[in-house]
């Protein structure tokens, strides 16, 4: 069986998953560091939830027989304002979730590596509706209200 468009797919989401795992990790030293306790782990969890992704994904490639490549992605800056992030956030997690839609049929005759991927978007679409959640909630309850709920 020909497995190039898995392992074009998995080293995609190794590489592109690493770099945003890393910008999140970053993104809950900074919040925790403002006094955003919640918010910080929040982000610092996720970090290791992604990481755990790039692991299943990197095993699977080398079950396949390729070596995973260590793809360093471009600089990333980050927010400082929680409520800017969130924003950003939901808008890499939208174009993210519309992707990983895409890339589904390509996956369909390698079922364990469809399998791990459908797993992970339905992750992912939690992510986004956190996202949208937290957006939502700040809109009814005002931005300092929402701040304090992170402390």
């Amino acid at each position: 069986m020909d497995f190039t468009q898995t392992l074009q797919v998995s080293q995609m989401i190794v590489s592109e998953l690493s770099g945003s795992a890393f910008v999140h990790k970053m993104q809950g030293l900074l919040f925790k560091s403002r006094g955003l306790e919640k918010l910080g782990q929040k982000y610092l969890d996720h970090y290791a939830e992604e990481m755990e992704w790039v692991e299943k994904y990197a095993n699977r490639m080398i079950d396949l027989g390729c070596v995973p490549q260590v793809k360093l992605n471009q600089e990333s800056r980050l927010i400082e304002d929680p409520v800017e992030y969130i924003k950003a956030d939901l808008k890499l997690q939208r174009e993210g979730v519309e992707s990983l839609y895409k890339i589904m049929p390509a996956l369909a005759t390698d079922p364990t590596t469809y399998d791990i991927t459908k797993a992970y978007l339905a992750d992912e679409e939690e992510d986004l509706y956190w996202d949208e959640e937290q957006l939502e909630m700040i809109e009814k309850i005002g931005v300092q209200n929402w701040l304090v709920r992170q402390l």
